[in-house]
């Protein structure tokens, strides 16, 4: 579909209609080939508890269905939203039956902004880093649950333009791992006017790797490395471990 017509106002009617792509005019001339497209949770919004389930449950669709296509496409909104709106009206009907409440639901729903907000753009990543690295399918599945379990670190890495490296991210994840970091970085920092009222300490050691680049080229460094800074950085906001 065109982008002009996904980001227009006649799309949400449309779509409550059942009349996406009844016109002609609304596609655009490119085409994705892909061999299947099977459902997956597109919108988790959920409590902590059930979010991870979900993020794996969508992670391994998308590695299993989605990732052979061209990768012209697999990081482009507007197939994703394509796609949405022209083979997934049902199931978003009855997995999200808030879009019919609002345009405002819908657009936060069906047709987010293809960015690290959004939850198909963050599991598409999460795969794509993980199978570009990882071939046994076992040890696929433990970053992919390592991910879904410490989303709020791999929220803001994915935020920040020179952190969105494969290499980076699995050094992270594993210093996360092997030093039992998960707990401790989604933890509150208490006793801190100066910061936000609710800082985690996981961003803030994200927020400080950032802020040192390009002095220090935190994305560049081996692992052994890198843990070393992160652990720096982690203990002035925690400086009790």
């Amino acid at each position: 579909m065109k982008s002009s017509y996904i980001k227009g106002e006649q799309v949400y009617n449309d779509f409550l209609n059942n009349t996406i792509g009844s016109l002609e005019e609304h596609y655009d001339d490119k085409i994705a080939n892909i061999n299947s497209a099977p459902d997956f949770p597109i919108y988790i919004n959920v409590s902590e508890n059930l979010r991870a389930p979900l993020f794996v449950e969508a992670i391994n669709i998308i590695s299993n269905h989605y990732l052979d296509m061209d990768r012209e496409y697999s990081l482009d909104g507007q197939f994703w939203h394509s796609l949405l709106l022209l083979k997934k009206r049902d199931y978003i009907l009855e997995k999200y039956p808030a879009v019919k409440e609002s345009e405002s639901n819908f657009k936060n729903v069906v047709v987010k902004k293809f960015d690290w907000e959004n939850y198909i753009y963050k599991c598409v990543l999460a795969a794509q880093y993980v199978n570009d690295n990882v071939d046994d399918p076992d040890k696929r599945e433990f970053y992919y649950n390592l991910i879904a379990n410490n989303l709020d670190v791999y929220n803001y890495i994915i935020k920040y333009e020179i952190f969105r490296n494969d290499k980076f991210l699995l050094n992270v994840l594993d210093i996360i791992y092997d030093n039992d970091l998960s707990e401790i970085l989604k933890a509150k920092i208490k006793d801190r006017p100066d910061l936000g009222k609710d800082e985690r300490v996981g961003r803030r050691v994200i927020f400080e790797l950032n802020k040192s680049y390009p002095v220090v080229l935190a994305p560049t460094l081996d692992k052994e490395e890198l843990e070393v800074l992160f652990l720096e950085n982690l203990k002035k906001y925690t400086p009790d471990i």
